[in-house]
């Protein structure tokens, strides 16, 4: 695979010439998911889901996309995926893209507030390898070679990635979710979740970021 951060949320997947794009939302770069093949959503909240890249995806003839109900009905009322095949999937559900397996793992968003209503949320464990979250703190419960973890949002706190982490027990990890941050807040976050202490904890597992834009062979 080929693996590209396009910011925020954002994944570009390649593997033998396909593209697969995950969330896509209004923090990602404009052209985060041209050209993509199919695209796989987490849940709608904006900073994953954005009707306009979503829509220009959808002009790529034979685009797939796979997502929750939630989404799916939104993307229906909207319009934005038409000439699209929106695929429903579940948590326990298995699927294809490109050659590559895609198991769906989670229900909900992680709580932000008891006065916020939780969404759906869809996390994706890619080849039995990598595996995107969406905005929860999902266990998987099989191993998991690279996982990328959501540094910034209204639900995040760092104690609390560090045991996300420290429970997964992933080969590496790698940031997402942090287009909030500035360099400084990246570059701190980056320091305290390093594998060896200090100024963190640690939590057992090597830790890079994977510059915005370029790729690696994974």
């Amino acid at each position: 695979m080929r693996l590209t951060w396009v910011g925020h949320s954002a994944l570009r997947v390649q593997h033998d010439g396909f593209t697969a794009v995950i969330d896509p939302g209004g923090l990602s770069t404009a052209d985060a998911a041209a050209d993509a093949d199919a695209v796989l959503i987490s849940h709608e909240h904006l900073d994953h889901y954005d009707e306009t890249r979503i829509a220009a995806a959808a002009a790529h003839p034979g685009l797939q996309i796979w997502t929750n109900t939630s989404v799916a009905r939104l993307l229906a009322d909207s319009g934005a995926a038409r000439g699209a095949r929106v695929r429903v999937v579940g948590h326990g559900d298995v699927f294809d893209v490109g050659g590559l397996e895609v198991q769906v793992h989670g229900e909900w968003h992680a709580p932000i507030h008891p006065d916020i209503p939780r969404v759906r949320n869809s996390g994706f464990l890619i080849d039995g390898r990598l595996f995107h979250p969406g905005d929860a703190m999902t266990d998987p419960g099989v191993p998991i070679d690279l996982l990328l973890v959501p540094l910034h949002g209204f639900y995040t706190r760092s104690g609390a990635t560090v045991d996300y982490i420290r429970q997964l027990k992933p080969a590496r990890v790698a940031p997402i979710h942090d287009a909030t941050l500035t360099t400084v807040g990246q570059t701190g976050v980056d320091a305290f979740l390093a594998q060896n202490p200090p100024p963190g904890p640690g939590t057992g597992s090597p830790y890079q970021r994977v510059p915005l834009g370029q790729s690696i062979e994974y």
